[in-house]
């Protein structure tokens, strides 16, 4: 629920890009801000939700059986002394 409000002076620059942008994507000047909020200044929580997303959405990958994935190990632990 949105609750506080904010005033912010901008050029016209920035508010034609802002504007454009909005209107392109179909979301309000508003929604842009607060989405840039989000992305600049996010939280411990949603870094790790955003984290665990890219898990989720990363392609599969060929993983060794079990057998030789032990093996693999074993030769790092070795390596380390």
């Amino acid at each position: 629920m949105l609750s506080h409000r904010l005033q912010v002076l901008i050029d016209e620059r920035r508010y034609r890009r802002l504007q454009a942008s909005a209107e392109k994507r179909g979301v309000s000047i508003g929604q842009l801000i607060r989405e840039a909020i989000d992305r600049s200044y996010s939280s411990d929580e949603d870094r790790r939700a955003a984290a665990g997303q890219r898990i989720l959405e990363a392609a599969p990958m060929d993983v060794p059986d079990v057998t030789e994935l032990k093996r693999e190990l074993e030769e790092v632990r070795a390596r380390r002394g």
